[in-house]
């Protein structure tokens, strides 16, 4: 009521709602019927618009029988007034389309009421002029005044429910108040069902997906033209992760690796070059068939940009950092490991600096020792020299306190 401009996005879901729970949708029916007469009884414009434009659509979405449509506008032109002809005239407006398919001799019938309250001529010209450009819209079969959206049309299942204007409504207040359900356990797990049946997390909608996945990847000419469809394919929002899994298992059912899927996969993700951190390339850290994946990692790069490209990102001083795992300077036994082992895949060009630097080691090992005994060395007099100053010290506090007791002694003799 307080957003009227959304007030068919709310009767669909309303209708949504009445698809699976019928009893909430006919309560919140009978409450927006008090609602309208009360709003009526006190000449409230407001307040009976919304009411009004809320059945509208509650109608159109097939959650209340026309037979409500028709009283309604019965009731608001049996007397009519500036106020009552006008909210008339926005009802049949926002509904018309409906009535026109589901009851024409009424909606013939409710027309028929207007051209006679135009003739009468007792009411504002405003309003006649209201009355005229309904006649043009229904002329014009209700074109941009659809009965319900394409997009909100969400339910094939409709359920309606009869209430009747003149009828006596039970408001059932009671049910504002909370009272705690002794099966809560068991009407949660009964809730939990119909809950993914209405969000569409139903195994069978998954199953959909896939199949539509799988058959767009198997009919595509090229990858191009897979990615393209693929990303035409709507996605709920969580339902990512499904085309990922679909790209992995139809490559996993492939007798050999197709360069197709790889291709496929770049289209939606590439991965960047810092990935090759994770690689450790020694032999503690590898098995054989990790060494085979990186083998044919390392092949299809150098098969696609050439030795000399691949050579020139190896060499790329920003990959440095990155690429200390699979160019390891750790250690001799680990750097001749990886030499050897990009040798034997036909790569051996890309390791001409882990050669160099290889052959350059025991030379950089021996500037490290040197650097640490000379380190040591220095140390090392730095602190004789303390040790030498500490025993002069002593040395110097012991001839004094020996000159101090001779002097005691000399004392003494000269006494006696």
């Amino acid at each position: 009521m307080a957003s009227p401009g959304f007030t068919d996005v709310f009767a669909a879901l309303v209708a949504v709602i009445n698809a699976k729970f019928p009893e909430v949708a006919e309560l919140l029916l009978k409450r927006v019927v008090l609602q309208l007469k009360r709003a009526y009884k006190r000449n409230d414009k407001p307040q009976l618009l919304a009411a009004v434009k809320f059945i509208a659509h509650l109608v159109n979405q097939q959650v209340a029988e026309e037979i409500i449509a028709l009283e309604l506008v019965t009731v608001l032109l049996e007397n009519p007034t500036d106020d009552s002809v006008e909210v008339a005239v926005g009802f049949v407006t926002e509904c018309g389309a409906m009535l026109q398919d589901v009851t024409p001799k009424g909606l013939h019938g409710i027309f028929e009421r207007f051209r006679g309250i135009l003739h009468e001529g007792e009411i504002d010209k405003r309003v006649q002029y209201l009355i005229e450009g309904l006649f043009a819209i229904r002329k014009a079969k209700f074109q941009g005044h659809p009965a319900v959206r394409p997009e909100l049309d969400l339910v094939e299942e409709k359920y309606s429910h009869d209430i009747s204007i003149d009828d006596e409504i039970n408001p059932e207040t009671s049910l504002d108040v909370f009272k705690p359900d002794p099966d809560f356990l068991e009407n949660e797990k009964k809730y939990e069902v119909l809950k993914k049946e209405l969000l569409d997390e139903t195994e069978t909608n998954l199953v959909n997906l896939r199949r539509t996945i799988y058959l767009t990847i198997m009919s595509s000419v090229d990858f191009e033209e897979a990615g393209h469809k693929l990303l035409k394919i709507k996605l709920e929002p969580g339902q990512e992760m499904e085309l990922c899994i679909m790209l992995l298992e139809c490559c996993s059912q492939e007798r050999t690796y197709l360069r197709y899927y790889g291709l496929l996969g770049q289209r939606f993700y590439a991965l960047p070059w810092h990935v090759l951190a994770y690689i450790r390339l020694t032999e503690e850290d590898t098995t054989s068939s990790s060494r085979i994946f990186i083998k044919i990692l390392f092949q299809e790069l150098s098969e696609h940009l050439g030795i000399r490209l691949l050579n020139e990102r190896l060499q790329d001083p920003t990959m440095q950092e990155s690429l200390e795992s699979i160019f390891p300077k750790d250690n001799p036994k680990n750097t001749r490991f990886a030499i050897n082992f990009f040798t034997s895949i036909g790569l051996g060009g890309i390791t001409e600096n882990l050669r160099e630097y290889l052959k350059n080691m025991p030379r950089l090992i021996m500037q490290q020792q040197k650097q640490v005994a000379e380190s040591e060395s220095s140390s090392g007099s730095d602190s004789s020299g303390s040790e030498s100053d500490s025993s002069t010290s002593s040395s110097s506090s012991s001839s004094s306190s020996s000159d101090e007791s001779d002097r005691e002694k000399r004392k003494r003799r000269r006494r006696s």
